[in-house]
């Protein structure tokens, strides 16, 4: 018991902070998610141009994405360790730690690889990766099912903002 409540004693202005660093994050997460499916799904490259637009995507991922998700995982544990919102005591934060960690993992071993095979393709054939099979199925892969990630990100958005499920005594 004397665990808990020690491990639970963040002050005021600490969680104020932490909620700051957290909303940044999730800021940079949904942000660059929204990008890369935007890189992809409505610009349309003309020769040398796919290349560019699959390096962006990538830089986009490396230096936005990985960052936000990472920094959402991190400050998220730090509210449920160290505030009374924890874990599991709401059904929506157990939701919204479910989709961080699957957003983190699927990310890690489905989306991140398919975006990183592209640029190498586009940067040695081209215009010509738009024929490529290996391409164009991973490059539709991470289209629809980044498309799923980013509206599930999306979800989590409202979820912490909205609360829904919540017991009447949540604020």
């Amino acid at each position: 018991m004397f665990y808990k409540e020690k491990m639970r004693n963040i002050p005021p202005t600490g969680v104020k902070w932490l909620k700051a660093a957290h909303l940044l994050f999730a800021c940079l997460w949904v942000g660059g998610a929204l990008s890369v499916f935007f890189i992809q799904a409505v610009l349309r490259a003309q020769g040398a141009e796919l290349y560019g637009m699959d390096l962006a995507a990538k830089l986009a991922d490396d230096l936005v994405i990985i960052p936000g998700a990472l920094g959402c995982l991190l400050t998220g544990l730090a509210y449920s360790l160290f505030t009374p919102w924890g874990f599991f005591r709401h059904r929506w934060v157990a939701v919204k730690w479910g989709i961080t960690v699957f957003g983190v993992l699927f990310g890690t071993f489905f989306l991140g690889p398919w975006l990183n095979s592209l640029a190498p393709v586009s940067k040695e054939l081209g215009f010509a990766a738009l024929g490529d099979y290996g391409y164009m199925r991973a490059r539709d892969l991470n289209m629809v099912w980044g498309g799923v990630q980013t509206a599930t990100l999306i979800f989590a958005v409202f979820i912490s903002v909205l609360k829904p499920w919540r017991s009447g005594q949540e604020g």
